[in-house]
């Protein structure tokens, strides 16, 4: 790397820093629990808006891995998730009403909370609609996943995120509050995908899958970006570029083997398509605040009527994440 670019990421990593104390006027306290925390607590960070129907199976999931304290926010949620997390014991709570886009999507938010309480932390970063699974998860809790990690000195942790759907309309099964999702989304693309390093930041480039082959046919290149990298041992210069794409020092963004072999790595089983997820794109498609003034949430919206059904005779049933290394679609590297 030259020391030029060197430089200029140093003055991006800065400036994305000034940017979140900035915004970290636009914050509320709800419920502040950060007091509990514990020097080796494992955190995790999440915005959400309007997921009242999400939350119990989202808190219970992370708990049953080993998360010790949720840092949330909500963006002016009016359906009862505010008031549902604010009675959570291990759930501290800010609120703000000002726009999800101009916070840059959220991350100059969890940024700043990030700087102040995730120091030497183990912090994953997550929707609510994203459930990580790594190897071994079903026996090992996220706490031997990140005592592996110190003592192999690793300090960031990818995951590619994996699109779930149900076997015919999204429609088609109501889902319940609480219930676990993958009982209805339990089908993924298993293949479909395509690959690309950026030079400058490092990270892998992933798209493919159910979204690109439904609703991006015809622009691939549009279609979102599947590579993660949620779980990052922080430390206050720390900031993600672009959601959990990408991570300035650019150093934590090389989640993967450059000499081709296979590091450790996991999946992020994303829970999008239930069946509240045409009106949720039509919401989304008009208050026009996520990436690109919501160009991913237009294409779905331009569906709206069709409620997809994304199956075909390519979908795999999940079963586990010994499935998901079996097609390569994460690995336990040396992990044993």
């Amino acid at each position: 790397m030259g020391i030029l670019t060197s430089y200029q990421l140093r003055w991006e990593r800065k400036k994305w820093r000034l940017r979140a104390l900035m915004k970290a006027r636009e914050l509320k306290a709800v419920q502040d629990r950060t007091g509990q925390i514990g020097p080796d607590a494992i955190l995790l960070f999440c915005t959400f808006r309007n997921e009242d129907q999400r939350l119990p199976y989202f808190l219970q999931y992370y708990r049953d891995l080993g998360v010790d304290h949720f840092l949330m926010v909500d963006n002016d949620s009016d359906d009862g998730g505010q008031e549902y997390l604010a009675d959570q014991p291990d759930v501290s709570l800010w609120h703000t009403s000002a726009g999800y886009g101009a916070a840059r999507f959220g991350v100059d938010w969890l940024t700043y909370l990030q700087g102040k309480y995730a120091h030497n932390h183990w912090a994953l970063t997550v929707d609510v609609d994203e459930f990580l699974v790594y190897p071994f998860c079903d026996t090992r809790p996220i706490r031997a996943l990140a005592d592996w990690l110190n003592a192999s000195e690793v300090r960031s942790f990818g995951a590619m995120l994996l699109d779930m759907y149900p076997k015919g309309p999204v429609s088609a099964q109501p889902y319940q509050r609480g219930d676990d999702p993958f009982q209805i989304a339990s089908w993924f693309d298993a293949g479909n995908y395509i690959m690309s390093r950026n030079d400058l930041l490092r990270n892998l480039w992933i798209q493919g899958g159910p979204r690109a082959r439904m609703f991006f046919a015809d622009r691939p290149r549009q279609a979102p970006a599947l590579n993660k990298i949620p779980l990052v041992k922080w430390q206050r210069p720390y900031v993600y570029v672009s959601s959990t794409h990408m991570v300035l020092p650019r150093g934590l963004n090389l989640v993967y083997d450059q000499q081709g072999g296979e590091k450790t790595s996991g999946v992020l089983l994303h829970a999008k398509f239930i069946d509240t997820f045409s009106a949720r794109a039509s919401e989304e498609a008009a208050r026009a605040e996520h990436y690109a003034k919501g160009l991913e949430y237009k294409s779905y919206a331009a569906h709206h009527d069709e409620d997809p059904d994304f199956w075909c005779n390519w979908s795999e049933h999940y079963i586990n994440w010994r499935q998901l290394e079996v097609l390569g679609l994460m690995s336990k590297g040396n992990w044993a």
